[in-house]
């Protein structure tokens, strides 16, 4: 299901900020460990870390 996208803004540091909402809906919790990959054409990727852990485990893929 897509949702309303939520408009952010790189700050000059690198840093964007995700709406708690946006996180929530994601099952992402704070503090949670994530890891970050380019899916390319513009897309960057956030996956629960225990998730892309398992999966590797199980598939061999992240």
């Amino acid at each position: 299901m897509l949702r309303e996208p939520a408009e952010l803004r790189v700050d000059d540091h690198g840093r964007v900020e995700l709406p708690v909402g946006l996180l929530a809906e994601a099952g992402i919790a704070p503090g949670a460990d994530l890891l970050a990959f380019s899916d390319g054409d513009g897309r960057i990727v956030l996956r629960r870390a225990e998730d892309a852990m398992r999966d590797l485990l199980e598939h061999g893929e992240l």
